[in-house]
């Protein structure tokens, strides 16, 4: 049998409560009762999106028109099924041998994971992969998707740029008219922007918020947003070697070692008290475009936003990146034909479902040069704000294709709760021990 546990998740697996461990033993039990080829059609694609309504919706269209078209080809949509989390729904389907033939929500750091148990159809065998991928993607993306064997294993699909989100009327009552580019001036304007707004003597408003516990998917949304931004796009793994024990790692750990010790950023988890940002009690919040719907349809009468590129450190040069937040699309190692699997996938990235990803979803098709596409121009123009988003996606990372990026993260995260939160350790030295243990992670 071949083991797909990663060494991060039998590290986790310990300290995970009893009731996680039931929900897997019942995500196998019941994935394993369902028969996968039990349909109408030997050939049925079984096709499985991620399960929040908006995509579910898309599927739903997406699905119609192909089997309209292709009656001999049919796919059957479903979400994916109800768990702590997609991940472990997916690797359940996986030791259960019920996989789909096709899943559109795959986070990238577990691709290699899966490459290595030989369960994932690599794509880039086909004849057509490459004219198909050149006229979606720009090279350095088709790269960074690529597996250590030098084959790829699944299709860029959609992007969420982290970018910095700020109250407009806040930074404009308080003299500034933009929010800060570098840390000096995130700092300088964190100074002004915390207040005592009950007059009781402690901090009601502050600069931003960050979750302060040592959960290894957490430091997507700080650490490694800022440290993309910091080192001009550079990941944390080449060769098998880590290589972000550098100055761009001590400088966002000084920064937000900062943010904490000044009281700038709250020590809490972000959602122990609601929406903190649109109720006025934060200034800034980095996150995706996932926010303009939450925003418009919650936001006091009146209130005012926008997004910013994430500060950089004073002295920076070149664009801005950020983290992507990528979720990519897999074939399954499973008894239907792969070849009519990637006739699906290739309608489902076509520029008529590109859009409709887009309108759909507000989730950004990783498509180059779509600002100048004159499919998705009514759409631009008719929501601005995600022209920002689809600025800065042409400067995303992902996750490094290495199997044991969750460990690296979990590793990455103690040295943040230790350095940054507690204070107990110096920039430095918290970015060096999480290196040491990563380089062990890596042997």
């Amino acid at each position: 049998m071949i083991k797909i546990f990663s060494k991060a998740g039998r590290r986790s697996n310990k300290l995970r409560p009893r009731p996680a461990a039931f929900c897997f033993i019942s995500l196998f039990i019941l994935l394993s009762n369902c028969n996968h080829n039990a349909t109408e059609h030997d050939n049925t694609i079984v096709y499985w999106s991620a399960n929040n309504q908006y995509e579910q919706d898309l599927a739903k269209v997406v699905v119609a028109e192909w089997n309209s078209l292709h009656p001999d080809m049919p796919v059957k949509h479903q979400p994916i099924p109800e768990g702590q989390s997609s991940e472990e729904v997916i690797l359940a389907a996986v030791v259960g041998k019920n996989t789909p033939d096709v899943y559109s929500n795959m986070w990238p750091g577990d691709v290699q994971l899966y490459v290595n148990a030989k369960v994932l159809v690599p794509i880039s065998n086909f004849a057509d992969f490459d004219s198909t991928m050149n006229s979606r993607l720009k090279g350095d993306l088709l790269e960074e998707a690529r597996s250590e064997d030098g084959k790829v294993y699944q299709v860029p699909w959609k992007t969420n740029p982290i970018m910095m989100l700020y109250n407009k009327k806040v930074f404009e009552e308080n003299g500034f008219p933009d929010p800060a580019r570098t840390y000096s001036e995130f700092i300088e304007q964190a100074k002004v922007l915390t207040a005592d707004l009950d007059g009781d003597g402690y901090t009601d408003r502050y600069m931003s918020i960050r979750d302060i516990r040592a959960l290894w998917w957490q430091r997507f949304f700080d650490y490694y947003t800022l440290y993309l931004a910091a080192s001009n796009g550079q990941t944390l793994v080449k060769n098998r070697k880590p290589v972000f024990n550098n100055k761009a790692s001590v400088d966002v750990f000084d920064l937000l070692q900062t943010m904490f010790r000044e009281k700038y950023f709250p020590l809490e988890k972000s959602t122990s008290r609601g929406d903190l940002f649109l109720s006025g009690r934060v200034a800034t919040r980095f996150t995706g475009p996932w926010e303009i719907t939450h925003a418009e349809k919650h936001k006091p009468e009146g209130f005012e936003y926008d997004f910013a590129p994430i500060p950089v450190p004073d002295g920076h040069t070149g664009p801005t990146y950020t983290y992507g937040d990528f979720k990519n699309i897999v074939l399954f190692e499973t008894e239907n034909n792969p070849q009519n699997t990637w006739e699906f996938v290739k309608f489902m990235i076509s520029r008529k479902n590109d859009h409709r990803l887009l309108t759909m979803t507000s989730q950004l098709p990783i498509r180059k040069n779509i600002l100048n596409d004159p499919m998705y121009l009514d759409y631009f123009e008719q929501n601005p704000m995600m022209v920002r988003f689809a600025k800065q996606a042409e400067f995303v990372r992902g996750i490094d294709v290495n199997k044991d990026m969750k460990e690296i993260f979990d590793a990455i995260s103690q040295e943040y709760e230790a350095c940054v939160v507690y204070g107990t350790k110096t920039p430095e030295k918290a970015v060096k021990d999480a290196s040491q243990r990563a380089e062990l992670i890596l042997q």
